[in-house]
């Protein structure tokens, strides 16, 4: 299966500095972190940038709690399943310095979505990826459901009440 999350709302180039600091970070770019290589990372995307997208390959195991999903860029133990998009700095020698990251769940997405694009192939996640603060996403993101499998939009707000 290939899990693609495509991203929108991206911060910027630079956001503001952590506690205890007066610098900002600056040019800062997202990219997905690797699971047990940190500095391993798939697809920098500028934080400027209108959208970001990343196709992560993944396998699929039928276990007692439903579908489990594994790859290389999933990380945790069964049952408590993720994907870090990583938040860093890029310095002139193109070295990436994580300073915070987002945990997108998956052991929330709804099971009938999942079961879906395990036998579809495709799992697509939608995300924002600025916090209410304007800075970028970081913490963990809960899946909401979606109209139809196999799509699942990861939101960080609920959807708006019609």
């Amino acid at each position: 299966m290939r899990i693609c999350i495509d991203a929108d709302d991206l911060p910027g180039l630079s956001c503001a500095p952590a506690k205890g600091s007066d610098q900002p970070y600056r040019n800062i770019h997202v990219a997905v972190q690797r699971r047990d290589r940190p500095a391993e990372l798939l697809g920098p995307q500028p934080g400027n940038a209108d959208a970001a997208s990343w196709t992560l390959e993944c396998t699929t195991t039928a276990s007692p709690a439903g579908t489990d999903v594994n790859g290389p860029y999933v990380q945790g133990r069964p049952g408590g399943r993720f994907i870090y998009p990583s938040w860093g700095t890029v310095d002139e020698t193109h070295t990436f310095t994580m300073f915070r990251r987002a945990k997108l769940l998956l052991d929330v997405v709804p099971t009938e979505i999942l079961t879906s694009a395990a036998h579809s192939g495709l799992l697509v996640g939608r995300c924002g990826l600025t916090d209410a603060r304007g800075n970028p996403l970081c913490a963990r993101v809960v899946s909401q459901p979606s109209p139809g499998p196999p799509t699942c939009p990861i939101n960080r707000r609920p959807p708006a009440q019609s």
